[in-house]
C-alpha cells in the first residue's frame, strides 16, 4: 500500500520464541516478506550468536548473504568504524577493520570488528549517511523493509535490566538493545511503522505499531551502546 506521504509493506508477522531470539525472528519476517519459504528454524540455526545467546546486526547480515542475498549495513557504532573511513574504498575499508581488531584486547569488540571485515570479505556493502526520516523514507519506498538494531530502553522508555535475568532494575540494570522492522511511514516520514517480534508489548496485539521519527531515530543511534546502532537492507539478489 502506497501513497505520497504513507507507504506500508506487507511484513508478515512472527513473534520471537524466547528473550533473545529478536534478530534471527526480523530477519526470517524479512525473508518472508520476499516469499522465502525457510522456516524459522532454518533461518534462526544459520545466524551467529553472542554468548548470551543473542546476536549482532552484522551477524545478521552475514547469514543473508550466505543465505544469498544482497545486504547493505548503515552503521553508526563509533567503536568500530573511524568517521573518517566513510570514503574508503571496500579494500581499504576491510584493511582498517582488521588493523583495529589487532590492536583491541577485547574479545567481544574484536569479534564485531572482524565479524564486519568477513562481511565485506563475502561481498557485502557497507554505506555511511546521516541517520535521518529521509534515508528510511527512501529505502521503504523502493519496497525494501529495514532491520534496525537499537536501543530498546530508550524506544520503549523503560527501566534498564539486569543482564542475566532480564528484570528491569533502574540503578543496577543495564541498557538493552533490540531489533526490529521498519516496515511503513506515515505522514511523510513524521511517524514510521514497525514489525516488533517482542512477545511482550502492551500496546499492539500483532506487534506493529507506530513510532515517531524522533523517537525511532535516537533509538536507533543509542543501539552503539549495544554494539548495534544499525540499518539493515536487505534484497533478493535479482531486485
Amino acid at each position: 500500500m502506497s501513497t505520497d506521504d504513507h507507504v506500508l509493506l506487507d511484513v508478515p508477522y512472527t513473534r520471537q520464541p524466547d528473550d533473545v531470539s529478536c534478530g534471527p525472528t526480523c530477519l526470517y519476517k524479512v525473508f518472508r516478506h520476499y516469499g522465502d519459504a525457510r522456516t524459522f528454524d532454518d533461518v534462526a540455526a544459520g545466524v551467529r550468536r553472542n554468548d548470551d545467546g543473542g546476536t549482532l546486526g552484522v551477524y545478521l547480515a552475514q547469514a543473508a548473504v550466505e543465505m544469498g542475498y544482497r545486504v547493505t549495513i548503515y552503521s553508526y557504532n563509533l567503536r568500530v568504524f573511524d568517521p573518517t573511513w566513510s570514503e574508503l574504498s571496500a579494500d581499504k575499508l576491510q584493511a582498517k577493520l582488521r588493523t583495529r581488531a589487532a590492536v583491541k584486547d577485547e574479545p567481544k569488540l574484536q569479534e564485531t570488528i572482524l565479524a564486519y571485515a568477513d562481511f565485506l570479505a563475502a561481498g557485502g556493502v557497507i554505506r555511511f549517511a546521516d541517520l535521518d526520516g529521509d534515508l528510511l523514507v527512501s529505502t521503504l519506498r523502493n519496497g525494501f523493509p529495514v532491520i534496525c538494531g537499537l536501543s530498546a530502553t530508550y524506544l520503549y522508555q523503560t527501566a534498564r535490566e539486569d543482564p542475566i535475568t532480564n528484570a528491569f532494575d533502574d540503578v543496577a540494570g543495564e541498557p538493552s538493545g533490540h531489533f526490529l522492522v521498519i516496515c511503513g511511514f506515515e505522514d511523510g516520514g513524521a511517524r514510521f511503522t514497525v514489525s516488533d517480534p517482542f512477545k511482550g508489548l502492551p500496546m499492539t496485539a500483532d506487534g506493529t505499531y507506530d513510532v515517531t521519527s524522533r523517537r525511532l531515530l535516537n533509538a536507533i543511534l543509542l543501539g552503539d551502546v549495544t554494539y548495534d546502532g544499525v540499518l539493515l537492507v536487505i534484497a533478493p539478489k535479482e531486485a
